[in-house]
């Protein structure tokens, strides 16, 4: 703490907010003083990433307060553990990086835990005779005096500001308020850093995203002059064994022939990104059979391996693209098959439905397989992001909803991790028309 002479606290007058322009300042007003002078210069940080936005704050808090260490600690769910993603800049704080206390596990205990669970504040002189702190910070460290408050970011809990002393009974009862007081505007500035370093990723990825979509694209397009011959010369080599009897031959031909169709609809997939984003993705609609539509698709798909099971209970015909619809149901039903496991049948039940709004047709694809984390559904249906141990492109759920929004209809999923995935197309029959 400042030297105290004459019930007054000794300073400059660069030291203080602006305005204030006092050699002295009477310890009453003190707190305020100091409270003001952090706010100003916390107001002056440059939001940059998170880690470096919080060492800057956190270096500026020990100096305010006198601390040969200040953490700010955010709660990772992932590891269920305090982080220190803000630590002052000084030698105690290296010490501590030094160990590993920098991360403190929840189940570990200690006082900075037991403030992010309770939301209580905590304030100590003498750590070293504390049963319920870590042994790492009274010994290895030699904290004595300790002061720890909840942190609460976008009006959630998410972590603890911690100050430290070696000295004992370092810090007073205005010290804590004072703490508390600041933590408040650490979380604003923690989370105008974390917004901040969103929508920087988010712009990089976009970008990223666009310059390979394009490079993609031309890709695509240029396998596409390849395919098409290669197709036809397939077709000659099967008609010729086909014709002289050569069952072996056209065994393998037809086999190449089953691999350029696959390879030929990924990269149609990969055209069909282009022209989404591109607004150029059209529909030609006529009449169909949705029903035979799904079963033909089932059909072709399935396999001793991985059969396909299609349910109705009535034909249901409608204007839609036919090619179109075909792909999105071929796309959900090749990523059935792949969480399935061997032997387990895939359902498809298509029906009818009266909602609010309509008659609307709804094709669900359901799966016996693992399902799906609850981290990745949010990032589910973007393109160019293929889910955990997928070989794909990531394009085949982004392509169904796709060709589902242009029907004026809908694609969504449900499931719960060990208890499958059903995939839900629904297609809105008062605007596409029914038959």
């Amino acid at each position: 703490m400042p030297a105290r002479k004459d019930n007054k606290i000794a300073g400059n007058s660069h030291d203080g907010p602006t305005g204030v322009g006092t050699d002295t300042i009477p310890i009453s007003e003190y707190r305020e003083y100091r409270l003001l002078l952090t706010l100003e210069r916390l107001l002056t940080i440059e939001a940059l990433d998170v880690r470096t936005t919080l060492n800057e704050v956190s270096d500026l808090i020990a100096q305010a307060v006198h601390a040969d260490k200040v953490d700010i600690f955010l709660h990772d769910p992932t590891i269920d553990s305090l982080v220190a993603m803000g630590v002052s800049l000084t030698p105690l704080a290296k010490r501590q990086k030094e160990i590993g206390l920098d991360r403190v596990p929840i189940a570990n205990g200690g006082r900075s835990v037991g403030v992010f669970l309770s939301e209580q504040s905590h304030m100590t002189g003498h750590a070293d005779q504390d049963p319920e702190e870590l042994p790492g910070i009274k010994g290895a460290l030699a904290i004595r005096s300790v002061i720890a408050v909840p942190l609460y970011v976008g009006g959630k809990l998410r972590g603890v500001v911690q100050v430290d002393s070696q000295q004992v009974d370092a810090f007073t009862q205005n010290d804590l308020r004072f703490m508390e007081a600041v933590a408040g505007w650490i979380g604003t500035i923690a989370h105008r850093a974390e917004l901040i370093e969103k929508v920087r990723y988010e712009t990089e990825e976009e970008a990223k995203r666009a310059a390979g979509e394009e490079l993609v694209t031309i890709i695509a397009h240029d396998l596409g002059n390849y395919l098409t011959p290669m197709k036809g010369r397939i077709d000659l080599i099967r008609r010729a064994a086909r014709k002289n009897g050569h069952d072996g031959y056209l065994r393998d031909a037809d086999a190449i022939a089953r691999v350029i169709d696959r390879f030929q609809r990924m990269v149609q997939d990969l055209m069909d990104v282009g022209r989404l984003g591109q607004d150029l993705f059209q529909l030609t609609r006529q009449p169909v059979d949705l029903v035979d539509l799904v079963q033909q698709t089932a059909d072709a798909l399935s396999s001793p391996q991985n059969t396909i099971t299609v349910q109705h209970f009535e034909e249901i015909h409608a204007e839609v693209d036919p090619d179109r619809m075909r792909q999105a149901v071929e796309n959900l039903l090749a990523n059935a098959i792949k969480h399935s496991p061997e032997g387990v049948p895939v359902t498809v039940v298509v029906n009818t439905e009266k909602r609010d709004d309509g008659n609307w047709v709804t094709v669900a694809v359901v799966d016996q397989g693992p399902g799906i984390s609850p981290n990745l559904m949010p990032k589910l249906f973007t393109r160019f992001a293929p889910g955990p141990n997928s070989s794909g492109l990531g394009l085949g759920l982004y392509l169904a909803q796709s060709i589902a929004r242009a029907h004026g209809g809908t694609l969504v999923a449900e499931s719960e991790p060990g208890k499958g995935a059903t995939f839900c197309l629904s297609l809105p029959l008062s605007r596409i028309g029914l038959t």
